[in-house]
């Protein structure tokens, strides 16, 4: 009953989280001392359950899951939101959580080895986040012409054309910084970006109008990581590791 409640805490912050990053890129951090709030008494009562051996994984999971998600934060991997939430589900649940639904117990393939809950939803948060590309190829494959595909097809995993006329208002970056060198606009592919503000959206209006590009440029879209967490959080509680469980069925030869 105790990993239930959790459970239902966690999907209500997780499937918030998504919302306002969905809608703002931001996410609150009053959420956390919400999330924090909400969940402590919960804890609380697991580790008086359960005794100070889950007391110490708790430590354990925490401490680990804080110091990987930082390394990547400071590396620019990683935005705070997702640390936050990979961190706040390292407190909750630092174990795989033990759910009965109809009979049958969750997560269906059981806990991995290395029984660190916060790693296992990540683990299959960018697993699942590679279905993102794939979807924006099959897009691409059906909107674009043959020669727009032939044109720049390593474009085509990573952003789409969107008109210079719908960019504005947009969670997107163009893939390509536009510059205008000797009456011709040269664009040179830019791996983090531009961001498309007022004096860019200008000059793109601009060079369009002049008939020095078309109407419409490649763009990539910027997808919020808290929503393939999300997704991997809910597949780590009903199926468990993907990764653990691809490995061990190619090992295993089933």
């Amino acid at each position: 009953m105790i990993d239930l409640l959790k459970l239902v805490i966690c999907i209500s912050f997780l499937l918030y989280s998504c919302h306002t990053d969905l809608r703002t890129r931001t996410v609150p951090n009053e959420l956390w001392g919400v999330v924090f709030v909400a969940a402590l008494p919960l804890v609380i009562a697991d580790a008086l359950i359960k005794g100070t051996g889950y007391v110490f994984y708790t430590i354990i999971s925490v401490t680990c899951v804080y110091l990987f998600v930082y390394i990547l934060f400071r590396l620019g991997a990683f935005g705070g939101a997702d640390a936050k939430a990979l961190i706040a589900l390292a407190f909750i649940f630092p174990v795989f959580p033990d759910i009965e639904v109809f009979g049958y117990a969750l997560p269906i393939t059981g806990a991995p080895p290395l029984d660190i809950f916060a790693f296992s939803t990540l683990a299959n948060a960018v697993l699942l986040a590679v279905v993102v590309p794939l979807g924006i190829l099959l897009y691409n494959l059906c909107t674009l012409t043959l020669r727009e595909i032939l044109e720049k097809p390593w474009y085509l995993v990573v952003g789409y054309k969107c008109r210079i006329s719908d960019l504005k208002n947009k969670h997107i970056k163009l893939i390509e910084d536009h510059v205008c060198e000797n009456g011709a606009v040269m664009a040179e592919f830019r791996r983090t970006g531009v961001v498309i503000d007022d004096s860019v959206l200008n000059q793109l209006v601009s060079f369009k109008s002049r008939g020095l590009i078309g109407t419409r440029v490649w763009v990539t879209p910027g997808l919020p990581f808290m929503i393939p967490i999300t997704a991997g959080f809910i597949t780590a509680v009903v199926f468990g590791d993907l990764i653990f469980y691809g490995v061990t069925a190619f090992v295993l030869g089933y």
